[in-house]
């Protein structure tokens, strides 16, 4: 399967909006040749009539650019927020559809922390970057373009201050984009330890751990902080380097007109001395130079933090290993299966990225329809590795997996899987009723859900007067039920005719461990089965033994005595 590029996404292009806020600016050339006329026209002597006519120029132009910078400003906002919308929802389906044996699939805590806050300090970048980008590169010329027919010196002057502003920008802004990076990836790594941390806060307590990680979560707020500040002082130094260079512009131009207007400096004109009233137009629009310049300085942060951000999200849209099946539907419509299946791997290789080793190399396994196998070796041998891609939850890079003569591809693997049980050590138990915990919304009729409670033993929780509400993670189930609550799971579902059990009785005393093993040997009669344990009792009670680990093209079919 290709994997995703992990390249940011590009810029948008500019908007509708983006354009309404640049003829916004592009308005004060009017503007500005408005007042210069007008106060020519006092010095000249001219009737209030023109003055009054000069005045409601302004007035309604200034009005109409107002209208424009609102209108553009909200069109901008909105295309921001449908854009990142799009990026967030490609990030949660690539989160969805990644497997979940990538070695570089973020913490829930990251994730999280990158979808919500980091996310959102793209917007302002999203929004307003694209609108200052283009007048940076129009409004400056058309400035130009006005002055140049008055004054070939303070068109010169306004053209050499310029390239200054973006070289030094730039210079401050390559380092405030890596700072950036630093502080969201400093901020989700906090969020990942402190979700990790608040998970497991009864075993900290158990552990006598609370003081050492609140000493643990002090430091990392430390650091956030220090890496905040950081982020902050290169921001002020963007913008002074900004009024620095543009406060000299302006002032070079005041003073060229200044001393032109006194007679003092003749030259910089085309044969004809400046009137006061071109003077003036030259100095209203050598702020206006500057200005989108200085809406740059402003955005120079919003687009470091939104480039970082953007990156952040790229990474989460490009898994390493990406769940087969992903974007194929299930065969739509009940199945019903006439025997459980037998499940075939040839000569199939995996490993969990190129800087690792092989975890499968060549490996054969055979199970006939409705047999149940033990899959045993040692830790680290590849045992949850063979039950993950049977299930299908990562693509094998070699070899093929047959289930009931079926191929697992990424056509078929979707509704391979809806065929599939999966029973892990400890499975996730999300925040609601016991019921709904065992349905999953898979649409089961009460009465099967019944059953499948009684079938596990869990049905004196299930008649709880209180609904029995179950917390997030499990809270309010010993380990023996969560693992009960797997095996309801499994058989509310009769079309799951392959179940998949990694390490059932881990973590789990003797006594417990032989009622699991006698629950689950009775709800998978009929069904194809296959464990992968280090329990030598769970083992024995199996049809077969597989060893993995060394020398196992050799006994990959061993028949356990």
């Amino acid at each position: 399967m290709p994997r995703p590029s992990s390249a940011p996404s590009p810029l948008p292009r500019p908007g509708s909006g983006d354009w309404l806020q640049l003829a916004a600016s592009l308005l004060w050339l009017g503007q500005a040749a408005a007042l210069a006329t007008a106060v020519q026209g006092m010095a000249d002597g001219a009737s209030f009539a023109r003055g009054a006519g000069c005045a409601a120029a302004v007035l309604a132009l200034g009005l109409l650019r107002a209208a424009l910078d609102a209108a553009g400003a909200r069109s901008s906002f909105r295309r921001a927020r449908r854009h990142l919308g799009e990026l967030r929802a490609q990030a949660l389906s690539a989160l969805s559809g990644s497997s979940p044996l990538d070695p570089g699939r973020p913490a829930a805590g990251e994730a999280a922390s990158v979808l919500a806050e980091q996310a959102d300090a793209a917007l302002p970048y999203l929004s307003r970057y694209p609108a200052v980008q283009l007048k940076v590169s129009i409004v400056p010329l058309a400035i130009v373009a006005a002055v140049l027919p008055l004054s070939w010196v303070a068109a010169l002057v306004l053209l050499v201050a310029a390239p200054l502003i973006p070289v030094f920008m730039a210079l401050v802004g390559w380092r405030a984009q890596r700072a950036s990076q630093e502080h969201l990836a400093e901020m989700g790594g906090m969020n990942a330890f402190l979700l990790d941390r608040l998970r497991g806060l009864a075993t900290l307590r158990a552990l006598d751990a609370v003081q050492a990680t609140a000493r643990r979560i002090d430091d990392v707020a430390q650091n956030l902080r220090t890496r905040t500040m950081a982020v902050l002082r290169i921001a002020f130094l963007s913008s002074a380097v900004l009024e620095l260079f543009s406060a000299i512009g302006v002032a070079m131009v005041a003073v060229y007109v200044g001393f032109h207007l006194l007679g003092q400096v003749p030259v910089g004109t085309w044969g004809t001395p400046l009137s006061l009233g071109q003077g003036l137009f030259i100095l209203l629009l050598a702020p206006a130079f500057f200005e989108p310049l200085r809406e740059l300085s402003a955005v120079w942060h919003d687009r470091a933090s939104g480039q970082a951000a953007l990156q952040a999200l790229a990474a989460l849209r490009a898994p390493a290993l990406c769940l087969p099946g992903t974007h194929a539907r299930p065969a739509s419509g009940a199945t019903v299966h006439a025997a459980a299946p037998a499940i075939a791997m040839h000569a199939v290789d995996f490993r969990y990225g190129p800087e690792h080793a092989e975890a499968l190399r060549r490996f054969d396994l055979a199970v006939a329809p409705g047999e149940h196998v033990a899959i045993v070796g040692p830790s680290g041998a590849g045992k949850s590795t063979v039950l993950a891609l049977i299930a299908g939850l990562a693509p094998a890079q070699g070899g093929r997996i047959c289930i009931g003569g079926t191929e697992l591809t990424d056509d078929t693997a979707a509704t391979l899987r809806t065929r599939m049980a999966w029973i892990g050590q400890r499975a996730h138990v999300f925040a609601g009723t016991l019921r709904a915990n065992v349905a999953l919304g898979r649409g089961m009729s009460p009465a099967a859900i019944d059953a499948a409670l009684r079938a596990a033993t869990l049905d004196h929780l299930a008649d709880d007067p209180a609904g029995r509400s179950l917390g997030e993670s499990g809270t309010g189930l010993a380990g023996g039920e969560i693992l009960r609550l797997a095996l309801a799971r499994a058989a509310a579902s009769p079309d799951c005719d392959v179940w998949l059990a990694d390490e059932p009785t881990a973590h789990l005393d003797a006594a417990t461990a032989r009622e699991l093993t006698r629950r689950l040997l009775a709800l998978a009669a009929g069904k194809t089965l296959v464990v992968a344990t280090h329990d030598p009792e769970l083992a024995a009670c199996m049809d077969r033994v597989v060893p993995i680990g060394a020398g196992v093209e050799a006994c990959a079919q061993e028949r356990c005595v």
